[in-house]
């Protein structure tokens, strides 16, 4: 093989044109779409990158929400325990003032009926003493006489 020097040099000549056409009208703005296109890729990959990042302090703020709302609800429920705790022991000393107010006031009943009875067995004693009284001094007996009397009289009055 041999090499044609003449068709060699006007290859070369022909390629330097080609070459020199190409870089003024056709590799500048190639490379400037080149260009333009990793810097869309790099925006695309920044812009990801920030979703990610925004995707996971996202998710920790809804693990932060989750956590105090689990919290509150704790806090709710040993609220109501508390009111309901404090309502029952309002509810047992209520009744305990009640059943006492209660206990007094039959105190106070059986106190004044047996005031009545007293009041009452006063006016049949002062009356059978009364009548003890005008037998004795109808009879006219001896002490001893006298002694039995009454006590039969009181006896009378205790069985009634």
């Amino acid at each position: 093989m041999d090499i044609v020097w003449s068709n060699f040099f006007i290859q070369l000549i022909a390629f330097g044109i080609l070459f020199w056409l190409l870089s003024r009208y056709a590799f500048g703005p190639l490379f400037s779409i080149m260009e333009q296109r990793k810097q869309f890729v790099k925006e695309q990959l920044e812009g990801a990158e920030n979703s990610r990042k925004q995707a996971e302090a996202q998710y920790e703020e809804q693990k932060q929400s989750l956590a105090q709302a689990r919290k509150d609800a704790y806090d709710i429920i040993e609220q109501a325990k508390h009111t309901s705790t404090k309502q029952a022991d309002e509810i047992v000393h209520a009744a305990k003032s009640e059943a006492t107010r209660l206990k007094d006031e039959a105190v106070k009943d059986i106190e004044s009926e047996k005031n009545k009875a007293i009041a009452s067995l006063r006016a049949q004693v002062s009356g059978m003493s009364v009548m003890i009284a005008s037998k004795i001094i109808e009879k006219q007996i001896d002490d001893k006489s006298q002694e039995q009397l009454v006590d039969q009289y009181l006896n009378e009055v205790g069985s009634k």
